[in-house]
C-alpha cells in the first residue's frame, strides 16, 4: 500500500511451533525482550513495539475462537 493507509496486522503461528505471534506494525524487528516467561515482545530499531509472541499458546489460551474488535476494514486486494 502506498497511500499511507495502515497495513493489515496478522496473527500467525508459523515461525515457532505452538506460538501465537501478533504483528502490530509493518516494520522489521531489531530485537526482542521476554516480559514474563513465555511472552516475548518484538522491538524495532527505535525500541518501539512491533509485535509479540506467546509461547506454548495452546496451553495458555483457547485458540479455537479468536475475536477482534475495532479493526479497520480491509479489502481482499490488500
Amino acid at each position: 500500500m502506498t497511500n499511507g493507509a495502515a497495513r493489515p496486522r496478522h496473527l500467525s503461528g508459523i515461525k515457532i511451533p505452538d506460538s501465537l505471534s501478533i504483528a502490530l506494525k509493518d516494520a522489521p524487528g531489531a530485537g526482542s525482550r521476554e516480559i514474563v516467561a513465555g511472552l516475548v515482545v518484538d522491538l524495532d530499531a527505535n525500541g518501539d513495539v512491533v509485535g509479540f509472541a506467546i509461547d506454548q499458546a495452546s496451553g495458555k489460551l483457547d485458540l479455537t475462537r479468536i475475536e477482534t474488535c475495532a479493526l479497520p476494514a480491509v479489502s481482499a486486494a490488500e
